[in-house]
């Protein structure tokens, strides 16, 4: 099973932005944490804080692995060019949150990705990131 993480806009700085909102892990100590998590999955990852480079990489890979956990960032809340190219291709999205973007400011209530994903995860910190694989693998099982 091969996933792809990626992570949009201001997300390299998780561990020193905002620690109140998103803890003080960096993802790259987290991502090592997931992988050892599940031995079984080939996780991937990107980021990127541009939104062409974002799609390019759905574009890319969307055809060809298990599933995508997308964390877009604020680009959840903006972005129709990324809800279609989620709608484009065959692989499964989960779109991840790490804040519960419905405890935030109003502009973040509303996301337009999230109904063109699978399933939608915010709220429970980088371990949104853990139950997104979660969810993949029990999808992709049945």
């Amino acid at each position: 099973m091969k996933v792809l993480i990626i992570n949009g806009p201001n997300l390299n700085l998780l561990g020193t932005r905002e620690p109140a909102i998103y803890g003080s892990v960096s993802f790259d100590e987290y991502l090592k944490e997931l992988v050892s998590l599940f031995p079984d999955i080939k996780i991937s990852y990107f980021q990127s804080n541009i939104e062409g480079e974002i799609i390019n990489k759905i574009q890319e890979i969307g055809f060809s692995f298990d599933g995508i956990i997308l964390n877009a960032g604020g680009y959840a809340h903006t972005s129709v060019a990324i809800a279609d190219s989620i709608a484009s291709i065959t692989s499964p999205v989960i779109e991840v949150h790490i804040s519960n973007i419905f405890a935030r400011e109003q502009i973040r209530h509303t996301s337009l990705l999230s109904g063109k994903c699978k399933g939608l995860i915010c709220g429970f910190g980088l371990d949104s990131y853990r139950l997104a694989v979660e969810s993949l693998k029990n999808f992709i099982r049945k």
